[in-house]
């Protein structure tokens, strides 16, 4: 009996270190194409900072990784401290980001990119912005005097389709009469070339822009003309110009992506769903006074579209195909 008791309470001792064993802190690095002053890629910043404010995560990075050599010669350096997960933007330099991965199976990928997942550890996410696109457009298409409004945008993706169509769509629901005008820079970074690309499109008449790439709304700035930010609140940049703009948060999709690190499960799972107004990875920016100086119709129909979104009441799914300017 003494035995038994001896050997129970040897067993109640073991499960009491388990359960008060820290928990894992996964190591990140994160591999960003453009500089990080990038809008999207301060979304992922921010939201890999604040995990490891919170002790959540260990987190490296590194920036202007524009080719694939650049971006494979980063990552393989930073896997000599063998991360848990490994983000990268995988829109130039996949190929080669897949077969790093391939060669670390036992590692998480998450790249970005519209692609499907690779088994056993490439996971994708992607800012599908497109529901809150929608509703800048609603908001445009309602606004506009001159019947013309504009789009600056980076280079040609799946996803920027699908956001500037689902804008466009906006717009039309809310004005059929309404022209749609889409410049696309040819860079993901470029502010003079977006900011050029801005005024010629005011000079083409139109009056409210999304700038959809960072530069444009320097241009807006610069005319009197109202616009829209892009993936983060970019109010500060014009608090007289930007009304309000699509804003990607990252924070939903590292959750969870750390907690199975954290758990050590390495998944091949496609993310794109978290960039929605539903699950908080997609939202308008404050509007920043500007609800007490625009029409309250249009405030309204913006919020019962918003709130039909969220609940499944209207389904925002834009074609795919390159927006054409009108």
């Amino acid at each position: 009996m003494r035995v038994l008791l001896a050997s129970l309470l040897c067993l109640a001792a073991a499960a009491t270190c388990v359960a008060q064993a820290p928990a894992k802190v996964p190591l990140v690095f994160a591999a960003y194409a453009t500089e990080l002053a990038e809008p999207w890629n301060q979304v992922i910043h921010t939201a890999l900072q604040d995990a490891e404010k919170t002790g959540r995560i260990t987190y490296a990075w590194q920036d202007k990784l524009a080719s694939p050599e650049a971006m494979t010669s980063a990552i393989n350096s930073a896997l000599v401290r063998r991360p848990d997960v490994v983000v990268a933007d995988g829109v130039e330099s996949l190929d080669a980001i897949k077969a790093v991965a391939a060669a670390n199976p036992g590692i998480a990928f998450l790249v970005g990119t519209s692609q499907p997942p690779v088994a056993p550890n490439v996971s994708v996410f992607d800012s599908n912005l497109s529901e809150p696109a929608y509703l800048c457009g609603i908001a445009a298409g309602r606004l506009t005097k001159s019947g013309v409004v504009g789009v600056v945008a980076g280079k040609s993706d799946i996803q920027v389709h699908r956001a500037i169509n689902a804008y466009a769509q906006g717009v039309k629901d809310a004005n059929p009469a309404a022209r749609v005008k889409v410049t696309f820079i040819e860079s993901w970074y470029d502010p003079p070339k977006a900011r050029q690309a801005a005024l010629d499109q005011i000079a083409a008449g139109a009056d409210l822009i999304w700038a959809e790439r960072e530069g444009a709304i320097a241009g807006c700035r610069e005319k009197g003309v109202l616009a829209f930010g892009n993936l983060v609140d970019q109010t500060a940049e014009g608090p007289d110009t930007v009304l309000t703009g699509p804003v990607w948060s990252m924070a939903p999709l590292i959750d969870h992506v750390t907690k199975l690190a954290a758990a050590g499960m390495v998944r091949s799972e496609n993310y794109l769903d978290f960039s929605s107004l539903a699950r908080g990875g997609a939202v308008l920016a404050p509007w920043h006074g500007w609800n007490g100086k625009l029409p309250p119709d249009v405030l309204e129909l913006v919020r019962e579209k918003q709130n039909a979104i969220k609940v499944g009441a209207i389904a925002i799914a834009p074609r795919a195909d390159r927006p054409v300017s009108e």
